[in-house]
């Protein structure tokens, strides 16, 4: 059976993917306390395959994501998965909202929460946890009724938490871009999508856009593109790029070789079958 690697404990969102996942093609899952754990997991054999969130709806790229395919590992994305998001104001059974001084979650959770926080709990402090489920375990083991915790349902249910408040995220069609990592990615399906990054030429007038330009010339759909810092030196920055087509795909293939000889550096992420239906499902709930 496969072994998935997701971000622990058990009540994250992660694990909401990774169970959806796991519908596709039966898995085992195991937990791990870091996004940089799940990676090492599957390049020492701990694990098959990792899931990991790479972008959401409001708070944009999922930087750890990011960084770890930029800089740390080789593996490739083989799968995606897009998931409708609900967040969930949790505490101990009895507490009242006006008894809030504290609230916990993961960064991406508070960020979008903001404007819940901001009208309905002004003066409580944020305070940053590894997971939402890490810090609804955290309210729960605590008899500080002060205390509360941004996190799921399935948290709620399985560290015996009450739901304060439903729904509090800021737009009720957040969704969560998931990809799932594997020392290979996936074979053409007719319904693909690419992911790569690429630094261009220093000192060179309308670098990025030649690099780009041959993307039009191809006429190949990108979805995305974005700039992240090197890292290294202030001002220096590499570039992120998703397309539709496979990597394979003659016109695609050709495309990124032409791509290759402009930029200083190219890296591809992989191919993989686009979540059309996950897409769908959000769209729906915004309309």
């Amino acid at each position: 059976m496969l072994r998935l690697a997701y971000l622990g404990p058990p009540g994250t969102f992660t694990e909401e993917a990774a169970l959806r996942y796991a519908e596709r093609e039966p898995a085992e899952l195991i937990a791990f306390g870091s996004m940089p754990a799940l990676v090492s997991a599957v390049e020492t054999g701990l694990a098959d395959r990792a899931i990991l969130p790479i972008e959401n709806s409001l708070e944009g790229t999922v930087s750890t994501t990011v960084d770890l395919l930029i800089h740390e590992t080789d593996l490739k994305i083989c799968a995606e998965l897009i998931l409708p998001v609900r967040h969930f104001l949790l505490a101990h059974p009895g507490t009242r909202l006006e008894e809030i001084r504290v609230v916990l979650s993961h960064p991406q959770a508070l960020g979008q929460c903001r404007r819940f926080l901001e009208r309905c709990l002004p003066h409580a402090e944020q305070v940053a946890a590894l997971s939402t489920a890490a810090a609804v375990a955290e309210v729960m083991r605590s008899d500080d009724r002060s205390r509360a915790a941004i996190g799921t349902l399935r948290a709620a249910e399985l560290y015996g938490a009450a739901v304060l408040a439903r729904d509090i995220q800021d737009q009720k069609s957040n969704a969560t871009r998931f990809v799932v990592l594997a020392l290979e990615d996936a074979e053409p399906t007719g319904v693909d999508r690419t992911s790569l990054c690429f630094t261009v030429k220093r000192n060179v007038p309308g670098a990025l856009v030649e690099v780009l330009n041959e993307l039009a010339v191809a006429q190949i759909q990108m979805t995305k593109v974005e700039s992240r810092p090197m890292k290294s030196v202030l001002g220096e920055y590499v570039f992120l790029v998703d397309i539709e087509g496979h990597r394979k795909d003659p016109h695609i293939a050709a495309a990124l070789q032409r791509m290759a000889e402009k930029a200083a550096e190219i890296k591809i992420f992989g191919s993989y079958p686009r979540d059309e239906d996950g897409l769908n499902g959000t769209r729906a709930l915004r309309d």
